[in-house]
């Protein structure tokens, strides 16, 4: 009997710990450190791609056969991701979560550097996207925790340009060093930094009590909530949009007869230019959100629909990936601050959700982008991505009452 009562003692005691005060400003250094974890699992993710020939050839298999290392990284996010996060969730202190989650990239990209066949390399990456996972579906609701409830956008603008920044330089400086000395080096570099930032962590993150969540995430009760399953479809059909086009682009550069060197310039233009539209979305996010993610989705919608006729010079191709980029930065700040309120006071499940269903969103876009591929030629995926996107955008100006609804500067409540 008295094993059977030590959770509810535990739970009650908890329950009545204060919840701490929010700051009155941004705490810079824990933003910084955050986004510095967002810069090193999105490399993580994207490297292998970038050193796939050198591994196929050091692990004695075929390239082809290499992309199991992006497919398992992908795939234990979409298993793992909720389950864990939902029994993670009043268990273990957010602070103490994602420390172990950074730890835990360091051990993965050791392993991945040390192994000597494919399939322990594919073990090291399955460690790796159990932490990808659990960090994003983690963060978000804790930077929500740390930052003034009125400057939530601004927070999540910080943190999210680590992302922008591994796609613009994390990645490429990766397959730079895996080109000057090999590719075990730069997972190694990789662990070492995610060492270092875990040190980081642990000096400069503040702790969020168990208390600060008053009630047990839950994905059920999320689910029912308005305008979480709008948000949750919403975002996804914009990166399906995104990863049709992306996965294929050095075929359509190719397609509109610009020399190879564009493909390089264009994902490169997609990557700074999604700085600057984080940097926008971060001074909007928070008066102006329905508005500023209307047109947001437009523009991708533009620049798509836009990519066949104009991109056959280089000042086409440079605008319109500029565009398409600035609005992929910006779109994902949006959707991160609008899950969690539609969420409530289970935004962690419904950021959760959304975890997942980012991951099949990439993962059926790059199919999607396939059959387009096949089906219409290089030249028409474009077209065939701003699809899906007009879907997002219809969805966006249909959500006005509870996914997106206005902010202060619009007329509504915040």
């Amino acid at each position: 009997m008295a094993a059977e009562k030590q959770p509810t003692a535990a739970a009650a005691r908890r329950a009545v710990l204060p919840a701490p005060a929010r700051p009155r400003r941004l705490p810079w250094a824990s933003l910084l450190v955050l986004a510095a974890l967002g810069f090193t699992a999105v490399t993580t993710e994207l490297l292998p791609s970038g050193l796939l020939p050198q591994i196929s050839h050091d692990l004695h298999v075929e390239e082809s056969t290499v992309g199991s290392l992006t497919a398992a990284y992908a795939g234990v996010i979409v298993v793992t991701a909720l389950p864990l996060s939902k029994f993670l969730a009043g268990r273990v202190p957010r602070k103490r979560l994602l420390v172990g989650v950074v730890f835990l990239f360091a051990l993965s990209n050791v392993l991945l550097a040390a192994s000597p066949v494919l399939a322990l390399a594919v073990a090291a990456r399955l460690l790796g996207g159990i932490a990808h996972g659990l960090l994003w579906s983690t963060m978000a609701p804790y930077v929500a925790k740390i930052v003034p409830a009125d400057a939530m956008g601004r927070g999540m603008a910080v943190v999210f340009s680590g992302n922008s920044i591994a796609m613009a330089a994390g990645a490429p400086l990766g397959t730079l060093l895996g080109g000057l000395m090999s590719w075990r080096a730069s997972f190694l570099v990789l662990a070492g930094v995610a060492a270092v930032l875990g040190v980081l962590a642990i000096l400069l993150l503040p702790v969020i009590p168990l208390s600060a969540t008053s009630a047990r995430p839950s994905i059920r009760v999320a689910i029912r909530r308005p305008g979480v399953v709008t948000v949750a479809t919403a975002w996804p059909l914009l990166l399906f949009a995104h990863f049709a086009l992306f996965t294929y682009i050095a075929l359509f550069v190719r397609a509109e007869a610009l020399p190879d060197a564009a493909t390089s310039v264009s994902l490169s233009v997609v990557g700074v230019a999604g700085l600057f539209g984080i940097w926008a979305a971060g001074i909007t996010a928070d008066r102006f959100p329905r508005r500023s993610l209307i047109v947001t989705i437009a523009a991708i919608v533009v620049a798509f629909a836009a990519m066949p006729v104009f991109s056959g010079s280089w000042g086409g191709l440079i605008t319109l990936t500029a565009l398409w980029g600035a609005a992929i930065g910006a779109m994902g700040i949006y959707n991160q601050a609008s899950i969690l309120r539609a969420g409530g006071e289970h935004g962690e499940a419904a950021n959760g959700l959304t975890v997942v269903t980012i991951q099949l969103g990439i993962a059926l876009g790059a199919a999607y982008g396939a059959i387009a591929l096949g089906v219409a030629g290089p030249q028409l995926v474009p077209l065939a991505a701003a699809i899906p996107a007009a879907a997002a955008l219809a969805m966006t100006i249909a959500g006005r009452r509870h996914a997106y609804p206005p902010g202060r500067g619009e007329g509504g409540r915040r």
